[in-house]
């Protein structure tokens, strides 16, 4: 028999997604941080339903699967996974910025509070990362990101909206069904980074993506593949009970 143990995980606002769920990046690399995985090591979380915030939530680690569970009900699971090495063409910060005009959300955002990629949000507080279309015709998208902390977390979080809307948020609202991610090595605080998403697969309401985070110099730090579900906005709220 293995070990089990318990803990507690709480979303706080900040960290919100839709505006009365998680941003499922970051809450994924909350819960993926309870395998204690390695550098370079995979995390595959699953999001069962959408995580509430401000609310305690049962976190179970047992047999290497650690389960997210809410007033009896599944939220989300984190077991180890495997990221093959993502290779892209690098993206130096001028390119990247060009590609921020783009933005499809700056005309309207299905989930304007998002802590990764939300246009009413306050820099000092969120990523505010702003991912368009690159101008080389390769369907990346493309955002700077200068991260205030050596945080997992926020690793996750920033390789999580671009990839969605390489995926195509703009024509049809998605939420995060599941990630899997690796950190080779954690970004430099208040250094530029880039951040590079594109599209791998779409069928039916799901749609897959590919992200990477990388330094100026184009080397890859973190590395992640998603799949998408799209949505009706209005019914992305966690269960109540």
């Amino acid at each position: 028999m293995h070990a089990t143990s318990t803990d507690s995980l709480v979303v706080d606002r900040v960290h919100c997604g839709p505006p009365e769920s998680g941003n499922g990046g970051w809450t994924s690399g909350e819960l993926a941080a309870y395998l204690s995985p390695g550098a370079g090591d995979g995390v595959t979380v699953r999001l069962s339903s959408p995580p509430p915030l401000d609310a305690p939530m049962t976190v179970t680690l047992a047999d290497g699967v650690a389960t997210l569970t809410h007033a009896g009900h599944l939220v989300a699971t984190a077991r180890p996974g495997i990221v093959a090495p993502l290779k892209t063409d690098a993206v130096d910060l001028a390119a990247a910025a060009d590609a921020e005009t783009r933005y499809e959300a700056l005309a309207g955002h299905p989930f304007s509070t998002c802590f990764s990629c939300g246009t009413d949000r306050d820099p000092e507080e969120a990523l505010c990362l702003r991912p368009g279309p690159l101008a080389d015709g390769s369907g990346r998208y493309a955002a700077r990101w200068t991260p205030p902390a050596a945080s997992p977390s926020l690793v996750w979080a920033a390789l999580d909206c671009p990839g969605g809307w390489s995926a195509g948020i703009a024509g049809r609202p998605m939420v995060l069904g599941e990630m899997t991610a690796a950190i080779d090595d954690l970004p430099v605080p208040g250094e530029e980074h880039v951040v590079i998403a594109w599209q791998t697969g779409s069928s039916g309401r799901k749609h897959q993506s590919a992200s990477v985070v990388q330094t100026t110099d184009g080397r890859i730090l973190a590395r992640a593949t998603a799949t998408w579900i799209a949505v009706d906005p209005a019914t992305i709220r966690p269960k109540e009970h």
